[in-house]
């Protein structure tokens, strides 16, 4: 991204200086390509998955659920059904918008060949997936999912699909995103996309999963009133919801916040809210259970360390929620 930074040209131009803009922009889409395994796909660049989600999904009339990320339920009915679980029932895939990874639980979808749109945003980089094989006509991504900068996403398509632009005014992206792109922020995208995809090929995600397990079992001894929310499903290696009934969400992270750790109520993109969790209140879970639950992710970077110093803080938290509740 610093390297980019002194590339002054606008990749829509034709002089020097332009074409070298396109050129780390054309790297960086074949290195997000190759990491997603979307080889032969168009590969359009946006402000975030977000957008992407709207490029993709505006006007479709897909059918949904309510377990979906709010950038997709905007778009999409909540028509399809969710178990226990948090996992999407689908009778028409063409016909509907699915999920990967659920941004709250981790909770993994199972891959449906032809499904028209699957939000994939949480599972790049750190689950063996791959763009050519889902069997998805469109898939979301997000830079800073995998290690990126914030503010930078995409919309991977099979090429050919039909797709109406929603930004006009200009020929960029095969003239299906107007807009000069970020390319500095490109860069970076390209960059955490190769490295993702060299930590999955090392191992990366198992040692993390074994360290979320070792977080989990250890707050379970410590109260065993604590809901974990999709354990027992495939989920993802890095992700951790949990609820204690009673213990409001907003209260456990302002507890560890002030202990030196920034966890979340939901997903980030909603967690300034203070509301219960949707997610949680369609598996089936009590409005009291879903305003209770937290998130805890972790990254390549976790320590055992910092996973036993998480433990010892949330469990004095936990002990003097106890016993005011006494």
């Amino acid at each position: 991204m610093i390297a980019a930074m002194d590339a002054v040209g606008n990749p829509s131009s034709v002089h020097a200086e332009g074409r070298v803009a396109t050129g780390i922009v054309e790297r960086a889409r074949a290195q997000v390509a190759a990491a997603f395994g979307a080889e032969g796909a168009d590969i359009v660049f946006t402000s975030s998955a977000t957008e992407a989600a709207a490029l993709a999904l505006c006007g479709r009339g897909l059918a949904g659920a309510l377990v979906e990320h709010e950038a997709v339920a905007v778009w999409v009915s909540d028509d399809l059904a969710v178990d226990g679980w948090g996992r999407v029932g689908v009778c028409d895939p063409t016909g509907s918008a699915v999920q990967l990874a659920n941004s709250e639980t981790g909770v993994l979808q199972d891959l449906l060949e032809g499904v028209a749109v699957c939000d994939a945003t949480q599972g790049w980089g750190k689950l063996p997936v791959a763009f050519n094989w889902m069997g998805a006509q469109m898939a979301l991504a997000s830079a800073h999912k995998l290690g990126g900068p914030k503010g930078v996403g995409a919309l991977i398509l099979k090429r050919g699909t039909d797709l109406a632009a929603q930004l006009k005014g200009g020929g960029q992206e095969m003239g299906r995103r107007a807009g000069t792109e970020n390319v500095i922020g490109i860069a970076g995208f390209g960059a955490a996309a190769e490295a993702a995809a060299q930590d999955l090929e090392a191992g990366v995600w198992a040692k993390v999963e074994k360290l979320r397990n070792i977080l989990e079992n250890a707050l379970a001894a410590t109260a065993d009133q604590t809901i974990f929310v999709g354990k027992g499903a495939r989920r993802l290696p890095n992700t951790s919801c949990f609820a204690t009934p009673g213990w409001k969400g907003e209260t456990q992270v302002m507890a560890m916040d002030l202990a030196g750790f920034a966890i979340s109520a939901g997903s980030a993109c909603s967690s300034g809210k203070v509301r219960e969790s949707r997610v949680l209140r369609a598996m089936g879970y009590d409005a009291v259970t879903a305003r209770s639950a937290i998130r805890v992710s972790l990254g390549p970077t976790t320590t055992e360390s910092e996973i036993g110093r998480f433990i010892d803080a949330w469990s004095l938290a936990h002990r003097k929620f106890r016993a005011r509740a006494a």
